[in-house]
């Protein structure tokens, strides 16, 4: 399957579904199954965040308990679309949608970047400890 790392905490709000889009710099022509993979960095700063810190708590989380090194969550990636427009307070991709709220709260929206468009986000019942990798990598394990 393959296999997308983030960083803490970033990869936990997407999985818990917070946000509806993972967005990166890089585009991608795969389209299917997707893990999850949290890395073993904490950006501790950013869970101290306004904001974040409050939706963390919401789940449970603070930045000393998020699973790290482990794949915890599988969707399938059914896009990848192409930033298009950012005024600071909605963005726009090429298919004309419109991003707000905690889309753009938790992404990074800046035009000529990618916001990776997900369907059926589940969080697994156990997480399964790998290492990872950049980019999207291939995990033979079962998930």
């Amino acid at each position: 399957m393959k296999v997308l790392s983030m960083i803490q905490p970033w990869a936990s709000l997407f999985v818990l579904g917070e946000a509806e889009y993972e967005t990166r710099t890089w585009r991608t022509h795969y389209r299917g199954p997707l893990a999850i993979h949290t890395s073993k960095k904490v950006d501790k700063p950013a869970c101290r965040m306004d904001g974040v810190a409050e939706l963390l708590a919401k789940h449970g989380y603070i930045e000393d308990n998020l699973p790290t090194g482990m794949i915890i969550g599988v969707c399938k990636l059914k896009n990848c679309l192409k930033i298009e427009e950012n005024n600071g307070n909605w963005a726009v991709l090429e298919d004309s949608r419109v991003i707000s709220g905690n889309d753009l709260f938790l992404g990074d929206y800046r035009v000529g970047g990618y916001a990776w468009e997900i369907e059926g986000m589940r969080i697994l019942d156990e997480y399964i400890p790998a290492k990872g990798q950049l980019g999207l990598w291939e995990f033979s394990g079962k998930i």
